[in-house]
């Protein structure tokens, strides 16, 4: 069974719509959700969560509508923000929200409390944007959610917590069979731990494939400029152009290039490379042969 499921989705909002959307999230994965800003992911979670409306569709969560409110029992959601009233304090905070879940665990709790080095008496309001986010998964993960939905999690933290935060949630997924879904601009945190992406801009859903998937087909390709012409541009769904070389998106079989030798360098595609010349090619409309970009 799937956690998450999207099918036909669509909402419009003010600056953007999203139209027609489907897609799946597996169980026991971690699935990346990445996009530039205003490409629709806050907007996906929401709906998600029933937080709002979409205009049609259907979003199923465990195999079951996403409005049935006993699935909120089963999800751990971490806002980019804290949704929390901001003159309590953790020990306040607690008392409120704890009497809310049936599977409420205090060692789970306490255990977070500690390790995330938060004060217990001490108002929210004064917390600094990284405390925010932890006290926020610090509440997520106390009542032993089967899935935990991540809206840039990472904002306002030091890259060793970024990097501590992410083994943490690997381990999670591995010993509990635990589904995370994370939506992240910075794309190098799920390079490294994301066994799924679905990649959105503008509304749209552009990529949704495993990570191995990701790694066999997609690849950084370099050489020199005057390899380039009218043909071999179309090849690219990206490609950056300067004075003395080029480096282009290459999605497909890379031993297209094997007889080139030295002449082309080969290179496994990141997350941040797809996203960037995919964003570029759907800014310039699709590769034509004018398409090319000077860097």
């Amino acid at each position: 069974m799937n956690a998450i499921e999207l099918q036909h989705v669509s909402k419009k909002r003010k600056d953007f719509s999203i139209e027609n959307m489907s897609f799946t999230v597996p169980t026991g994965y971690i699935t990346g959700l990445i996009g530039p800003n205003g490409s629709g992911k806050t907007t996906t979670l929401h709906m998600l969560m029933d937080i709002i409306k979409a205009d049609s569709g259907c979003i199923r969560l465990f195999g079951n509508p996403n409005e049935d409110a006993t699935q909120k029992q089963r999800i751990g959601f971490v806002h980019d923000d804290l949704y929390m009233y901001e003159h309590f304090n953790i020990k306040k905070m607690k008392a409120f929200i704890a009497p809310l879940y049936n599977t409420w665990n205090e060692d789970v709790f306490q255990t977070y409390l500690q390790a995330f080095d938060l004060p217990l008496k001490k108002k929210l309001k004064t917390f600094s944007k990284g405390m925010k986010m932890k006290c926020s998964l610090l509440f997520a993960l106390s009542h032993d959610p089967e899935l935990i939905i991540m809206d840039e999690p990472t904002a306002g933290l030091d890259p060793v917590f970024r990097r501590e935060l992410f083994g943490m949630l690997q381990q999670l997924m591995t010993e509990t069979n635990r589904t995370i879904l994370v939506s992240s601009h910075i794309t190098s945190d799920l390079d490294r731990i994301a066994d799924y992406v679905i990649f959105m801009n503008d509304g749209d859903l552009i990529l949704n494939k495993s990570m191995d998937e990701i790694s066999e087909s997609f690849h950084i390709i370099k050489g020199r400029r005057q390899m380039i012409d009218a043909d071999t541009k179309g090849l690219f769904s990206g490609i950056e152009i300067t004075d003395v070389g080029f480096k282009a998106l290459y999605e497909g079989d890379s031993n297209l290039f094997t007889d080139f030798g030295d002449d082309i360098v080969v290179e496994k595609a990141t997350l941040e490379d797809i996203m960037f010349y995919l964003s570029k090619k759907r800014a310039l409309g699709g590769m034509h042969h004018d398409a090319a970009y000077q860097a």
